[in-house]
């Protein structure tokens, strides 16, 4: 098994409780999880995985953090590129984006994400404001990141079908029931996506959707099998998930468990999950 020089991890998160709370950070499961971790506590995990570039992602629906991140970013070290957030229904959508570009970091922001895997709307990214958000994404040439439920994978097909311009990068491989070891209709909905010239996929999440304690590599392969089929590896992209992962494994497993998931691939296919796509699609 064997990853190439200079990984890029197209996934992680940082937070910061004493600047703000996570408030999806509740009960006893996630309580490893009610702490602050900053790139610094990223950093010796990746780098020992051969990580020499990453994609920060948000975590929260606040304005502030997105302009935290890009500044975090301008520092440089490991975080080349940001996924932020900012409110699409705005009808000032296209401004907020370019004051973003404009800010400390600017150049680093890559995309932007909204948790639709927390509206109760199963067609939320339908709606004809969120439809003119997604179209100030695509005229600022940034991608939009897909953090969406098994069930809200055919809205998340019928968006990226109605907006060809616009990059989406599914996250978590749309979070797929591996715990329960079900693929149907999962299987289905993520191929119809798949099918888009402007859809990607994250190869990310997949041991926190399995059983945390007792998951194994062989769990997680008909599920990163359907994506590989389906996406292809130049639209296929490892990340972490960290430090969300934590919560199953450590750091060095979720990279084990990708190196052996995609260990039958050519040097150069494993390139591009493991560096190329998330370097072109993101821009790095």
């Amino acid at each position: 098994m064997s990853v190439p020089h200079g990984v890029v991890d197209a996934h992680h998160h940082v937070w910061d409780l004493s600047v703000r709370d996570q408030d999806w950070i509740t009960g006893e499961r996630l309580a490893p999880l009610r702490r602050s971790f900053s790139v610094t506590h990223l950093e010796p995990d990746a780098r020992a995985a051969g990580v020499i570039a990453t994609v920060l992602v948000q975590t929260v629906t606040v304005a502030e953090e997105t302009p935290e991140f890009l500044a975090l970013a301008a520092r440089g070290g490991l975080v080349a590129g940001v996924v932020g957030w900012t409110d699409l229904t705005d009808p000032a959508v296209a401004g907020r984006l370019a004051a973003l570009r404009e800010l400390p970091g600017g150049d680093r922001l890559v995309g932007i994400r909204h948790q639709v895997q927390g509206e109760a709307d199963p067609e939320w990214l339908l709606r004809p404001d969120v439809q003119r958000g997604l179209r100030a994404v695509a005229d600022a040439g940034l991608v939009y990141d897909l953090v969406v439920l098994a069930e809200q994978l055919p809205a998340a097909a019928k968006a990226a079908a109605l907006l060809p311009d616009l990059v989406f990068v599914l996250d978590h491989l749309g979070k797929p029931p591996i715990a329960a070891g079900t693929l149907r209709p999962w299987a289905d909905d993520v191929r119809a996506l798949a099918a888009l010239p402007n859809a990607v996929c994250k190869l990310s999440g997949m041991v926190t959707e399995a059983d945390w304690d007792t998951w194994t590599t062989a769990d997680l392969a008909p599920y990163a099998g359907t994506v590989l089929d389906a996406f292809g590896p130049d639209r296929l992209m490892f990340g972490s998930d960290w430090p969300v992962s934590r919560l199953a494994a450590s750091y060095a497993e979720v990279v084990d468990a990708a190196r052996t998931l995609t260990d039958h691939l050519s040097p150069a296919e494993r390139d591009a999950v493991f560096s190329g796509t998330a370097r072109r699609v993101y821009g790095l």
